[in-house]
Protein backbone atom coordinates (compact mmCIF):
# COMPACT_ATOMS: atom_id res chain seq x y z
CA UNK A 1 0.00 0.00 0.00
CA UNK A 2 1.28 3.49 -1.12
CA UNK A 3 2.44 5.52 1.99
CA UNK A 4 0.08 8.88 2.19
CA UNK A 5 3.99 10.72 2.70
CA UNK A 6 4.68 10.08 -0.25
CA UNK A 7 5.23 12.98 -2.82
CA UNK A 8 2.08 14.11 -5.01
CA UNK A 9 3.40 12.67 -8.32
CA UNK A 10 3.79 9.77 -6.92
CA UNK A 11 0.74 9.07 -5.10
CA UNK A 12 -1.20 10.04 -8.02
CA UNK A 13 0.08 7.31 -9.70
CA UNK A 14 -0.55 2.77 -9.65
CA UNK A 15 -2.40 4.39 -6.34
CA UNK A 16 -4.82 6.22 -7.74
CA UNK A 17 -7.88 4.11 -7.40
CA UNK A 18 -7.28 3.12 -3.98
CA UNK A 19 -6.83 6.44 -3.01
CA UNK A 20 -10.37 7.57 -4.40
CA UNK A 21 -12.17 4.67 -2.58
CA UNK A 22 -10.17 5.71 0.70
CA UNK A 23 -12.11 9.50 0.16
CA UNK A 24 -15.57 7.51 -0.15
CA UNK A 25 -14.94 5.45 2.83
CA UNK A 26 -14.14 9.04 4.80
CA UNK A 27 -17.03 10.60 3.23
CA UNK A 28 -18.80 8.41 4.24
CA UNK A 29 -18.04 8.26 7.69
CA UNK A 30 -18.20 12.25 8.09
CA UNK A 31 -21.88 11.66 6.64
CA UNK A 32 -22.47 9.89 8.98
CA UNK A 33 -21.35 12.50 12.05
CA UNK A 34 -22.89 15.36 10.56
CA UNK A 35 -26.42 13.38 10.26
CA UNK A 36 -25.87 11.63 13.91
CA UNK A 37 -26.10 15.59 14.93
CA UNK A 38 -29.64 16.32 13.59
CA UNK A 39 -31.08 13.60 13.50
CA UNK A 40 -31.66 12.92 17.15
CA UNK A 41 -33.29 16.04 17.44
CA UNK A 42 -36.46 15.09 15.54
CA UNK A 43 -36.69 11.57 17.92
CA UNK A 44 -36.59 13.66 21.03
CA UNK A 45 -40.56 13.35 21.38
CA UNK A 46 -40.66 9.70 20.53
CA UNK A 47 -37.41 9.12 23.09
CA UNK A 48 -39.31 11.15 25.77
CA UNK A 49 -42.92 9.11 25.55
CA UNK A 50 -40.55 5.81 25.38
CA UNK A 51 -38.17 6.28 28.24
CA UNK A 52 -39.92 8.67 30.54
CA UNK A 53 -36.81 10.73 30.20
CA UNK A 54 -36.82 13.87 32.58
CA UNK A 55 -36.45 17.59 30.25
CA UNK A 56 -32.97 17.53 32.17
CA UNK A 57 -31.76 13.73 30.47
CA UNK A 58 -33.50 14.91 27.24
CA UNK A 59 -31.01 18.22 27.02
CA UNK A 60 -28.07 15.91 28.05
CA UNK A 61 -29.09 13.48 24.82
CA UNK A 62 -27.95 15.58 22.58
CA UNK A 63 -25.44 18.76 24.67
CA UNK A 64 -23.93 15.44 25.89
CA UNK A 65 -22.69 14.18 22.85
CA UNK A 66 -22.21 18.15 21.91
CA UNK A 67 -19.82 18.24 24.68
CA UNK A 68 -17.76 15.19 24.24
CA UNK A 69 -17.29 15.79 20.64
CA UNK A 70 -16.03 19.31 20.56
CA UNK A 71 -13.68 19.06 23.55
CA UNK A 72 -12.09 15.96 22.11
CA UNK A 73 -11.55 17.05 18.31
CA UNK A 74 -8.48 18.78 18.96
CA UNK A 75 -6.84 15.65 21.02
CA UNK A 76 -8.48 13.74 18.37
CA UNK A 77 -6.53 15.52 15.09
CA UNK A 78 -3.20 15.54 17.43
CA UNK A 79 -3.31 11.44 17.94
CA UNK A 80 -4.09 11.04 14.48
CA UNK A 81 -0.84 13.31 13.55
CA UNK A 82 1.26 11.08 15.97
CA UNK A 83 0.15 7.31 15.79
CA UNK A 84 -1.47 6.95 12.13
CA UNK A 85 -4.46 8.99 10.78
CA UNK A 86 -5.73 5.34 9.44
CA UNK A 87 -5.57 3.87 12.95
CA UNK A 88 -7.26 6.35 15.09
CA UNK A 89 -10.11 6.85 12.17
CA UNK A 90 -10.54 3.01 12.59
CA UNK A 91 -10.44 3.40 16.28
CA UNK A 92 -12.86 6.07 16.12
CA UNK A 93 -15.09 4.02 13.76
CA UNK A 94 -15.28 1.18 15.73
CA UNK A 95 -16.39 2.90 18.94
CA UNK A 96 -18.74 4.90 16.90
CA UNK A 97 -20.19 1.04 15.98
CA UNK A 98 -20.34 0.39 19.74
CA UNK A 99 -21.74 3.35 20.99
CA UNK A 100 -24.29 3.94 18.54
CA UNK A 101 -25.33 -0.01 19.24
CA UNK A 102 -25.86 1.25 23.12
CA UNK A 103 -27.67 4.11 22.40
CA UNK A 104 -30.16 1.82 20.07
CA UNK A 105 -30.57 -0.68 22.73
CA UNK A 106 -30.38 1.70 25.72
CA UNK A 107 -32.62 0.27 28.96
CA UNK A 108 -32.92 3.44 30.45
CA UNK A 109 -32.52 7.32 29.99
CA UNK A 110 -29.05 6.99 31.83
CA UNK A 111 -27.46 4.68 29.53
CA UNK A 112 -28.59 6.29 26.60
CA UNK A 113 -27.04 9.73 27.65
CA UNK A 114 -23.52 7.61 28.49
CA UNK A 115 -23.72 6.38 25.23
CA UNK A 116 -24.53 9.18 23.93
CA UNK A 117 -21.50 11.09 25.50
CA UNK A 118 -19.68 7.76 24.23
CA UNK A 119 -20.62 8.24 20.78
CA UNK A 120 -19.47 11.91 20.83
CA UNK A 121 -16.24 11.29 22.27
CA UNK A 122 -15.71 8.28 19.54
CA UNK A 123 -16.64 10.95 16.38
CA UNK A 124 -14.01 13.29 18.22
CA UNK A 125 -11.13 10.60 17.15
CA UNK A 126 -13.32 9.62 13.73
CA UNK A 127 -13.60 13.03 12.08
CA UNK A 128 -10.32 15.20 12.43
CA UNK A 129 -9.04 12.36 10.29
CA UNK A 130 -11.31 12.93 7.44
CA UNK A 131 -9.47 16.34 6.11
CA UNK A 132 -6.08 15.05 7.83
CA UNK A 133 -6.34 11.66 5.15
CA UNK A 134 -7.51 13.98 2.47
CA UNK A 135 -4.29 16.70 3.09
CA UNK A 136 -2.29 13.96 3.32
CA UNK A 137 -3.73 11.74 0.85
CA UNK A 138 -3.83 14.01 -2.30
CA UNK A 139 -1.69 16.40 -3.79
CA UNK A 140 -2.67 20.60 -4.32
CA UNK A 141 -3.80 20.22 -7.36
CA UNK A 142 -6.57 17.66 -6.85
CA UNK A 143 -7.62 18.99 -3.28
CA UNK A 144 -9.91 21.61 -4.71
CA UNK A 145 -12.09 18.54 -6.63
CA UNK A 146 -12.02 16.23 -3.27
CA UNK A 147 -12.47 19.01 -1.20
CA UNK A 148 -15.58 19.84 -3.37
CA UNK A 149 -17.00 16.39 -2.82
CA UNK A 150 -16.79 17.10 0.81
CA UNK A 151 -19.15 20.26 0.51
CA UNK A 152 -21.45 18.23 -1.79
CA UNK A 153 -21.73 16.15 1.92
CA UNK A 154 -22.11 18.83 4.26
CA UNK A 155 -24.86 19.98 2.31
CA UNK A 156 -26.54 16.75 1.87
CA UNK A 157 -26.42 15.85 5.50
CA UNK A 158 -27.43 19.41 6.57
CA UNK A 159 -30.93 18.17 5.65
CA UNK A 160 -30.89 14.49 5.66
CA UNK A 161 -30.33 14.58 9.30
CA UNK A 162 -33.76 15.66 9.76
CA UNK A 163 -35.47 13.82 7.37
CA UNK A 164 -33.96 10.76 7.79
CA UNK A 165 -34.64 10.92 11.55
CA UNK A 166 -38.31 11.64 10.82
CA UNK A 167 -38.89 8.92 8.34
CA UNK A 168 -37.26 6.51 10.71
CA UNK A 169 -38.97 7.92 13.84
CA UNK A 170 -42.40 7.99 11.87
CA UNK A 171 -41.94 4.63 10.04
CA UNK A 172 -41.99 3.16 13.65
CA UNK A 173 -39.66 0.00 12.02
CA UNK A 174 -40.45 -3.03 13.59
CA UNK A 175 -41.97 -1.60 16.74
CA UNK A 176 -38.76 0.10 17.48
CA UNK A 177 -40.11 3.31 17.74
CA UNK A 178 -36.78 6.00 17.84
CA UNK A 179 -34.54 3.42 17.77
CA UNK A 180 -33.23 2.79 14.26
CA UNK A 181 -31.94 6.31 14.23
CA UNK A 182 -28.81 4.81 16.26
CA UNK A 183 -28.79 1.32 14.71
CA UNK A 184 -28.93 2.52 11.31
CA UNK A 185 -25.18 3.83 11.90
CA UNK A 186 -24.22 -0.41 12.01
CA UNK A 187 -23.98 -1.76 8.73
CA UNK A 188 -22.57 1.71 7.42
CA UNK A 189 -19.78 1.32 10.20
CA UNK A 190 -18.89 -2.00 9.50
CA UNK A 191 -18.53 -1.57 5.84
CA UNK A 192 -16.33 1.44 6.79
CA UNK A 193 -14.05 -0.53 8.89
CA UNK A 194 -13.92 -3.57 6.55
CA UNK A 195 -13.00 -1.29 3.42
CA UNK A 196 -11.32 1.44 5.54
CA UNK A 197 -8.79 -1.12 6.83
CA UNK A 198 -7.95 -1.82 2.83
CA UNK A 199 -8.31 1.27 0.90
CA UNK A 200 -6.58 4.32 3.59
CA UNK A 201 -3.24 4.65 3.64
CA UNK A 202 -1.54 5.37 6.79
CA UNK A 203 0.01 8.61 7.13
CA UNK A 204 1.51 10.36 10.29
CA UNK A 205 3.41 13.08 10.93
CA UNK A 206 7.06 12.95 9.77
CA UNK A 207 9.04 14.16 13.07
CA UNK A 208 8.08 11.95 16.00
CA UNK A 209 5.66 13.88 18.19
CA UNK A 210 4.59 12.70 21.52
CA UNK A 211 0.65 13.96 23.15
CA UNK A 212 0.86 16.87 25.33
CA UNK A 213 -1.03 15.55 28.15
CA UNK A 214 -1.13 18.78 29.60
CA UNK A 215 -2.08 20.59 27.03
CA UNK A 216 -5.07 18.16 26.76
CA UNK A 217 -6.36 18.78 30.02
CA UNK A 218 -6.57 22.75 29.53
CA UNK A 219 -7.76 22.40 26.13
CA UNK A 220 -10.47 20.41 27.41
CA UNK A 221 -11.17 22.13 30.63
CA UNK A 222 -11.46 25.31 28.50
CA UNK A 223 -13.76 24.30 25.97
CA UNK A 224 -15.32 22.74 28.59
CA UNK A 225 -16.32 26.09 30.54
CA UNK A 226 -17.09 27.80 27.24
CA UNK A 227 -19.07 25.06 25.83
CA UNK A 228 -21.74 24.09 28.60
CA UNK A 229 -23.37 27.52 29.64
CA UNK A 230 -23.59 28.03 26.26
CA UNK A 231 -25.24 24.72 25.11
CA UNK A 232 -27.54 24.63 28.29
CA UNK A 233 -27.64 28.37 29.42
CA UNK A 234 -31.16 28.73 27.72
CA UNK A 235 -32.57 25.75 29.48
CA UNK A 236 -30.94 26.80 32.74
CA UNK A 237 -31.92 30.65 32.49
CA UNK A 238 -28.79 31.53 32.01
CA UNK A 239 -27.56 31.72 35.83
CA UNK A 240 -24.82 33.32 37.12
CA UNK A 241 -21.96 30.33 37.61
CA UNK A 242 -22.40 29.99 33.64
CA UNK A 243 -21.03 33.59 33.07
CA UNK A 244 -18.34 33.18 35.46
CA UNK A 245 -17.67 29.78 33.83
CA UNK A 246 -16.89 31.66 30.23
CA UNK A 247 -14.74 34.25 31.61
CA UNK A 248 -13.00 31.62 33.34
CA UNK A 249 -12.49 29.62 29.83
CA UNK A 250 -10.57 33.32 28.89
CA UNK A 251 -8.17 32.64 31.62
CA UNK A 252 -7.61 28.74 30.93
CA UNK A 253 -7.27 29.41 27.14
CA UNK A 254 -4.39 32.46 28.22
CA UNK A 255 -2.82 29.89 30.06
CA UNK A 256 -3.04 26.87 27.56
CA UNK A 257 -1.60 29.59 25.07
CA UNK A 258 1.51 30.69 26.93
CA UNK A 259 2.21 26.86 28.14
CA UNK A 260 2.37 25.80 23.99
CA UNK A 261 4.47 28.50 22.96
CA UNK A 262 6.67 27.50 26.09
CA UNK A 263 6.90 23.84 25.06
CA UNK A 264 7.35 24.63 21.80
CA UNK A 265 9.91 26.92 22.66
CA UNK A 266 11.68 24.08 24.38
CA UNK A 267 11.45 21.92 20.92
CA UNK A 268 8.58 19.47 22.61
CA UNK A 269 5.30 18.33 20.83
CA UNK A 270 3.32 20.91 21.95
CA UNK A 271 -1.11 19.98 21.39
CA UNK A 272 -1.90 23.14 19.10
CA UNK A 273 1.13 23.96 16.58
CA UNK A 274 0.61 27.71 17.50
CA UNK A 275 2.91 28.19 14.30
CA UNK A 276 -0.27 27.60 12.25
CA UNK A 277 -0.96 30.81 13.00
CA UNK A 278 1.53 32.58 10.99
CA UNK A 279 0.35 31.59 7.78
CA UNK A 280 -2.12 33.94 6.61
CA UNK A 281 -4.81 31.60 5.08
CA UNK A 282 -5.29 29.21 8.15
CA UNK A 283 -5.24 32.52 10.75
CA UNK A 284 -7.97 34.49 8.82
CA UNK A 285 -10.05 31.42 8.14
CA UNK A 286 -10.09 29.90 11.53
CA UNK A 287 -11.48 33.66 12.30
CA UNK A 288 -13.97 32.87 9.24
CA UNK A 289 -15.36 29.93 10.57
CA UNK A 290 -15.97 30.84 13.56
CA UNK A 291 -18.40 33.76 12.88
CA UNK A 292 -20.03 31.62 9.75
CA UNK A 293 -20.43 29.01 12.81
CA UNK A 294 -22.58 31.22 14.76
CA UNK A 295 -24.87 32.40 11.81
CA UNK A 296 -24.98 28.90 10.55
CA UNK A 297 -25.95 28.13 14.84
CA UNK A 298 -28.65 30.55 14.66
CA UNK A 299 -30.28 29.96 11.75
CA UNK A 300 -31.01 26.27 11.62
CA UNK A 301 -32.36 25.97 15.05
CA UNK A 302 -35.01 29.36 15.12
CA UNK A 303 -35.53 27.70 10.92
CA UNK A 304 -36.85 24.46 12.90
CA UNK A 305 -38.76 25.95 15.86
CA UNK A 306 -40.76 28.40 13.13
CA UNK A 307 -41.69 25.39 11.48
CA UNK A 308 -42.64 23.00 13.75
CA UNK A 309 -43.71 25.28 16.45
CA UNK A 310 -44.68 28.46 15.09
CA UNK A 311 -46.23 27.18 11.96
CA UNK A 312 -47.24 23.32 13.42
CA UNK A 313 -45.37 20.82 10.59
CA UNK A 314 -44.41 17.41 11.32
CA UNK A 315 -40.98 17.17 11.65
CA UNK A 316 -41.22 15.07 8.01
CA UNK A 317 -42.89 18.23 5.97
CA UNK A 318 -40.32 20.41 7.90
CA UNK A 319 -37.28 17.87 6.53
CA UNK A 320 -38.90 18.22 3.19
CA UNK A 321 -38.79 21.64 2.98
CA UNK A 322 -35.28 21.87 3.54
CA UNK A 323 -34.18 19.52 0.30
CA UNK A 324 -33.81 22.84 -1.80
CA UNK A 325 -31.74 24.38 0.55
CA UNK A 326 -29.42 21.16 0.27
CA UNK A 327 -29.91 20.33 -3.39
CA UNK A 328 -28.02 23.72 -3.81
CA UNK A 329 -25.80 23.87 -1.72
CA UNK A 330 -24.35 20.59 -2.69
CA UNK A 331 -24.41 20.79 -5.99
CA UNK A 332 -22.45 24.42 -6.14
CA UNK A 333 -20.22 23.47 -3.59
CA UNK A 334 -18.89 20.89 -6.32
CA UNK A 335 -18.93 23.85 -8.65
CA UNK A 336 -16.97 26.54 -6.94
CA UNK A 337 -13.95 23.95 -5.57
CA UNK A 338 -13.66 23.02 -9.02
CA UNK A 339 -14.45 25.77 -11.11
CA UNK A 340 -14.86 29.20 -9.63
CA UNK A 341 -12.06 29.55 -6.76
CA UNK A 342 -9.27 28.29 -9.40
CA UNK A 343 -10.39 30.97 -11.52
CA UNK A 344 -12.12 33.87 -9.18
CA UNK A 345 -10.07 33.14 -5.37
CA UNK A 346 -11.25 34.94 -2.57
CA UNK A 347 -14.02 36.78 -4.57
CA UNK A 348 -16.05 33.53 -4.98
CA UNK A 349 -16.56 32.93 -1.10
CA UNK A 350 -17.37 36.69 -1.01
CA UNK A 351 -19.68 36.35 -3.40
CA UNK A 352 -21.02 33.38 -1.48
CA UNK A 353 -21.54 35.52 1.45
CA UNK A 354 -23.64 38.47 0.25
CA UNK A 355 -25.88 35.84 -1.86
CA UNK A 356 -26.44 34.11 0.97
CA UNK A 357 -27.05 37.38 3.14
CA UNK A 358 -29.40 38.02 -0.10
CA UNK A 359 -31.75 34.99 0.20
CA UNK A 360 -31.94 35.61 4.23
CA UNK A 361 -33.78 39.06 3.69
CA UNK A 362 -35.77 37.33 1.12
CA UNK A 363 -36.75 34.81 3.37
CA UNK A 364 -37.99 38.06 5.81
CA UNK A 365 -39.56 38.87 3.11
CA UNK A 366 -41.70 35.26 2.08
CA UNK A 367 -42.23 35.09 5.78
CA UNK A 368 -43.92 38.74 6.07
CA UNK A 369 -46.05 38.26 2.94
CA UNK A 370 -47.42 35.30 3.77
CA UNK A 371 -47.01 35.06 7.95
CA UNK A 372 -48.85 31.49 9.31
CA UNK A 373 -50.51 30.82 5.50
CA UNK A 374 -46.89 30.17 3.86
CA UNK A 375 -46.33 26.95 2.09
CA UNK A 376 -43.00 24.97 1.19
CA UNK A 377 -42.96 25.78 -2.32
CA UNK A 378 -43.07 29.83 -0.86
CA UNK A 379 -39.94 28.94 0.72
CA UNK A 380 -38.10 27.11 -1.89
CA UNK A 381 -36.54 30.20 -3.59
CA UNK A 382 -35.16 31.69 -0.47
CA UNK A 383 -33.77 28.53 0.17
CA UNK A 384 -32.47 27.95 -2.68
CA UNK A 385 -30.62 31.09 -3.07
CA UNK A 386 -29.40 30.86 0.34
CA UNK A 387 -28.02 27.43 -0.39
CA UNK A 388 -26.32 28.65 -3.50
CA UNK A 389 -24.38 30.96 -1.05
CA UNK A 390 -23.76 28.12 1.06
CA UNK A 391 -22.30 26.14 -1.47
CA UNK A 392 -19.73 28.69 -2.46
CA UNK A 393 -18.47 29.31 0.90
CA UNK A 394 -18.62 25.94 2.26
CA UNK A 395 -16.27 23.94 0.24
CA UNK A 396 -13.83 26.71 -0.72
CA UNK A 397 -13.16 28.02 2.95
CA UNK A 398 -12.45 24.64 4.18
CA UNK A 399 -9.60 24.34 1.33
CA UNK A 400 -8.88 27.68 2.20
CA UNK A 401 -7.83 26.88 5.77
CA UNK A 402 -5.74 23.97 4.61
CA UNK A 403 -4.19 24.66 1.91
CA UNK A 404 -0.64 26.12 3.07
CA UNK A 405 -0.90 24.01 6.26
CA UNK A 406 2.27 21.90 6.57
CA UNK A 407 1.33 17.86 6.12
CA UNK A 408 2.45 16.73 9.86
CA UNK A 409 0.20 18.96 11.39
CA UNK A 410 -2.58 18.52 9.10
CA UNK A 411 -4.38 16.43 11.95
CA UNK A 412 -4.08 19.41 14.25
CA UNK A 413 -5.18 21.71 11.58
CA UNK A 414 -8.41 19.82 11.26
CA UNK A 415 -9.11 19.57 14.68
CA UNK A 416 -8.84 23.02 15.26
CA UNK A 417 -11.06 23.79 12.33
CA UNK A 418 -13.93 21.42 13.62
CA UNK A 419 -13.55 22.51 17.17
CA UNK A 420 -13.63 26.41 15.85
CA UNK A 421 -17.18 25.51 13.90
CA UNK A 422 -18.54 23.51 16.95
CA UNK A 423 -17.23 26.96 19.26
CA UNK A 424 -19.18 29.41 16.52
CA UNK A 425 -22.30 26.88 16.63
CA UNK A 426 -22.32 26.88 20.36
CA UNK A 427 -21.78 30.63 20.09
CA UNK A 428 -24.43 31.25 18.29
CA UNK A 429 -27.40 28.44 19.70
CA UNK A 430 -26.82 30.73 22.73
CA UNK A 431 -27.31 33.81 21.28
CA UNK A 432 -30.67 32.28 20.23
CA UNK A 433 -32.57 33.02 23.73
CA UNK A 434 -31.28 36.86 22.89
CA UNK A 435 -32.80 37.00 19.18
CA UNK A 436 -35.40 34.86 18.86
CA UNK A 437 -36.77 33.89 22.81
CA UNK A 438 -36.02 37.41 23.55
CA UNK A 439 -38.96 38.53 21.07
CA UNK A 440 -41.53 35.95 22.40
CA UNK A 441 -43.29 36.99 25.53
CA UNK A 442 -43.65 35.10 28.59
CA UNK A 443 -47.13 33.96 28.66
CA UNK A 444 -48.83 33.59 25.41
CA UNK A 445 -52.28 32.04 24.65
CA UNK A 446 -52.66 29.09 21.74
CA UNK A 447 -53.74 31.96 19.42
CA UNK A 448 -50.59 33.86 20.03
CA UNK A 449 -47.63 31.28 19.64
CA UNK A 450 -47.84 31.28 15.71
CA UNK A 451 -47.33 34.99 14.98
CA UNK A 452 -44.97 35.52 17.78
CA UNK A 453 -42.93 33.16 16.53
CA UNK A 454 -43.20 33.72 12.94
CA UNK A 455 -42.65 37.70 14.20
CA UNK A 456 -39.30 36.29 16.22
CA UNK A 457 -38.25 34.26 12.91
CA UNK A 458 -38.08 37.12 11.35
CA UNK A 459 -35.98 39.50 13.69
CA UNK A 460 -33.54 36.41 14.22
CA UNK A 461 -32.77 36.16 10.39
CA UNK A 462 -32.09 40.03 10.30
CA UNK A 463 -29.08 38.72 12.50
CA UNK A 464 -28.18 35.87 10.20
CA UNK A 465 -27.98 38.60 7.29
CA UNK A 466 -25.69 41.02 9.60
CA UNK A 467 -23.51 37.79 10.64
CA UNK A 468 -22.95 37.26 6.60
CA UNK A 469 -21.99 40.67 5.99
CA UNK A 470 -19.26 40.08 8.83
CA UNK A 471 -18.11 37.39 6.96
CA UNK A 472 -18.65 38.80 3.57
CA UNK A 473 -15.78 41.37 5.52
CA UNK A 474 -13.54 39.31 7.55
CA UNK A 475 -12.55 37.41 4.16
CA UNK A 476 -10.58 40.12 2.71
CA UNK A 477 -8.45 38.82 5.65
CA UNK A 478 -7.70 35.46 3.21
CA UNK A 479 -5.29 35.61 0.16
CA UNK A 480 -6.97 36.68 -2.87
CA UNK A 481 -5.71 32.98 -4.19
CA UNK A 482 -4.21 30.23 -2.12
CA UNK A 483 -0.86 29.26 -2.73
CA UNK A 484 -2.70 25.34 -4.35
CA UNK A 485 -4.10 27.66 -6.99
CA UNK A 486 -1.22 29.98 -7.95
CA UNK A 487 0.94 27.27 -8.97
CA UNK A 488 -1.01 23.68 -8.48
CA UNK A 489 -3.03 23.25 -11.43
CA UNK A 490 -0.45 23.71 -13.76
CA UNK A 491 2.58 22.43 -11.76
CA UNK A 492 2.30 19.98 -9.00
CA UNK A 493 6.27 19.81 -8.51
CA UNK A 494 5.89 23.73 -7.87
CA UNK A 495 3.06 23.77 -6.04
CA UNK A 496 5.21 20.60 -3.51
CA UNK A 497 8.12 23.42 -3.51
CA UNK A 498 5.77 26.35 -2.58
CA UNK A 499 4.31 24.16 0.98
CA UNK A 500 7.91 22.63 1.55
CA UNK A 501 9.39 26.25 1.79
CA UNK A 502 6.25 27.17 4.18
CA UNK A 503 7.27 24.46 6.23
CA UNK A 504 10.92 25.72 6.15
CA UNK A 505 9.27 29.16 7.38
CA UNK A 506 7.29 27.35 9.94
CA UNK A 507 10.15 25.51 10.94
CA UNK A 508 12.31 28.67 11.54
Amino acid sequence: MLSAESTPSTTAGAGDRRRWFALAVVMTAAFMDLVDVTIVNIAIPSIQRDTGASFSQIQWITAGYALAFAAGLITGGRLGDIHGRKRVFLLGVAGFTLASALCGFAANPEMLVAARILQGAMAALMVPQVLAIVHATFPAHERGKVIGLFGAIIGLATVSGPLLGALLTEGNLFGLEWRPIFLINLPVCVAALVLGRRFIAESKALRALRLDLAGVALVTLGLLMLLYPLTRGRELGWPMWGYLSMAGAVVVFAALVGYEKRKAARGGSPLIELSLFRVKSFAAGIAVQTVYGVGLGIFFLVWTLYMQVGLGWSALRAGLTGVPLSLAASTMAWMSAQELVPRFGRKVLQAGALVMAAGVLLYIAEADRYGQDIAPWQMALPLVVMGVGMGLIVAPLTEAVLSEVPREHSGSASGLINTVQQMGSALGLGLVSVVFFGEIGDRLTPQQVGPAFVHAFQHALGWVAAVLVAVFLLLFALPKRSAQHLEGADCPERATDVKAAGERVLAS
